[in-house]
């Protein structure tokens, strides 16, 4: 047994005993005709903040609260609560002359995360805290299962992730995590919306997982009797629309890949990609750096941020380096100079690289591309933009100019992560059917992630794309920048998790 069931089974051995009192409880109350579920709706006036923020204009006037029971406190004919909603906390005054003493009876058999509304008088406590008087009250919704007491004590992260809502009843900081989340995504449209960009809608389920090397999640349509494929990338749509005619294109949505899980993936993540008619990847660039620093500034009111003790600045224009370059920096070697793949095979043999395939059938640009994941892409620490990527990997991309050996192409690294990938579009449909037949053969040869051929997208590309750049950022890393989150699980809602047995 895992340390994560263990954990989880003693929380619930300690929560059954109070989840049976609480059953007690609530039938108490529907044989006493106070069924809290039988409320359908609750006149709610104002939230917490705005009592606190208004409190000049307020002070004496009757409002209607709602929330959920965090605290109790008082005896005799005095209770103080506080009640918790989406903006905070408040504290409800609750006294016998002004509710009964039946109802403050009631009242102090309420349970913490217990749901209630309560009427009352804006005033402020000799404390100086800022409360509500309450009048009448009502409870809403009984919680049958207790909050965890010591939710901060568990080690286990995992418990908070498969409860993320108990996460957040108890800590603010992540609530307030998923609400800057949301802020984010708004001003990256908003950004997008002001240059002219128009937000259209892909398919999630495709009969070709096209536009990215990854392995693809597989579904069957019973109707029409096909394996189909949750989407990788929305690329190879998005680029029909520029053949269609939308000059500047983009799609913010979920994406799915069935690979790995880490503090850096996770199979269902949320990515943009957008297309720009005319543009190159020097646009592209132009594009991201600009867009980051402006969302960071937006939600944050700065561009830079301090992530994991590291001060990171988004400010453009962000560091440029070649491949080669970086290679050559960081492993110290130098492929200006070799020619083959033979020669970069020994090197490779020499740097105890391991691909999937054998080592024969791997090509220099391949062991480029090898050599700067394992050598050069960790110290990409402040935003740089890695371009001009091998051919062999871009598939998808135009050849760098004036050098068959590269590509328009382009990453973004910070914090040694890759955070997009942007290219000068290839819109050469022989060239195109070339590049997929060769990722045919890669299939053959066991690489199950290697570009399927898309029939469909090649007659759109033979209909005619103009020249064009395209751009994708993985939408949840940039929010873990944004947002001081170690793990791409911290800025997921529901990440994905193994169901314990």
């Amino acid at each position: 047994m895992s340390t994560e069931e263990m954990n989880i089974q003693e929380l619930e051995a300690q929560c059954t005993e109070q989840e049976g009192l609480r059953r007690e409880k609530l039938g108490d109350l529907q044989n006493r005709g106070k069924d809290p579920f039988d409320v359908y709706k609750v006149e709610k006036t104002h939230s917490s903040e705005e009592v606190k923020s208004n409190f000049e204009t307020l002070e004496g006037s009757t409002v209607t609260v709602a929330g959920r029971i965090m605290s109790k406190r008082g005896q005799g004919k005095v209770v103080f609560s506080d009640i918790q909603d989406r903006d905070g906390r408040i504290q409800l005054f609750i006294k016998i002359d002004a509710v009964g003493e039946e109802e403050i009876k009631d009242y102090k058999t309420y349970d913490l995360g217990d749901w209630v509304c309560a009427t009352g008088e804006i005033f402020k406590t000799k404390t100086g805290e800022i409360s509500v008087k309450v009048s009448k009250f009502q409870l809403i919704c009984k919680a049958l299962k207790p909050l965890p007491e010591k939710w901060h004590g568990l080690k286990d992260p995992d418990l908070r992730y498969r409860q993320r809502e108990v996460d957040i009843i108890t800590n603010p900081e992540v609530k307030n995590t998923f609400i800057k989340r949301a802020k984010i995504v708004r001003s990256i449209r908003e950004f997008l919306d002001d240059k002219g960009f128009l937000e259209i809608e892909t398919p999630m389920l495709a009969p070709i997982a096209g536009g990215a090397s990854a392995r693809p999640f597989v579904t069957h349509h019973n109707t029409l009797d096909i394996d189909m494929y949750l989407r990788i990338a929305p690329e190879l749509y998005l680029k029909r629309a520029i053949v269609a005619g939308f000059e500047k294109v983009y799609d913010m949505g979920r994406t799915f890949r069935n690979e790995g899980m880490s503090v850096r993936h996770n199979p269902e993540f949320t990515m943009i990609e957008l297309y720009e008619a005319f543009a190159d990847y020097n646009d592209m660039m132009e594009i991201t750096e600009n867009m980051i620093a402006y969302v960071c500034e937006k939600v944050n009111g700065t561009t830079k941020v301090n992530y994991q003790g590291t001060e990171i600045d988004f400010m453009p224009p962000w560091n440029r380096i070649t491949m080669v370059d970086a290679v050559k920096e960081h492993a110290g070697v130098d492929f200006n100079e070799i020619k083959s793949n033979e020669e970069a095979q020994i090197i490779a043999k020499e740097k105890h690289l391991e691909f999937k395939k054998d080592l024969k059938n791997v090509t220099k640009g391949e062991i480029l591309n090898m050599l700067f994941e394992e050598y050069a892409e960790k110290h990409m620490i402040q935003p740089t933009f890695i371009v001009d990527y091998p051919v062999e990997i871009s598939p998808l991309t135009k050849k760098k100019r004036g050098n068959d050996e590269f590509t328009e192409r382009f990453e973004g690294f910070i914090f040694g992560r890759e955070v997009c990938n942007a290219y000068s579009e290839l819109n050469d449909p022989i060239v195109q059917r070339q590049r997929f037949e060769q990722q045919a053969k890669e299939r053959e040869l066991g690489d199950d992630e290697a570009y399927m051929v898309d029939e469909e997208f090649m007659s759109a590309l033979e209909t005619g794309m103009p020249p064009a750049g395209g751009l994708g950022i993985g939408i949840d890393r940039m929010i873990m920048f944004l947002t001081d989150s170690a793990s791409i699980k911290d800025v997921i809602m529901f990440p994905t998790m193994k169901p314990l047995k």
